[in-house]
């Protein structure tokens, strides 16, 4: 189940690149992107020690 809602966070998170993109505001969801992956590999190192 977790899985699905990490799967389904970046791929809102993709999309919301694609339709802001145009825009000239694509950075937004692409940091928001990268703060999750951050969070996400912080969070693993945290349970692997």
């Amino acid at each position: 189940m977790k899985s699905i809602i990490h799967y389904l966070i970046i791929l809102a998170l993709l999309m919301g690149i694609f339709f802001l993109y145009n825009k000239q505001v694509g950075a937004i969801p692409l940091l928001l992107l990268s703060l999750y992956l951050f969070y996400c590999g912080i969070k693993k190192i945290r349970k692997s020690q």
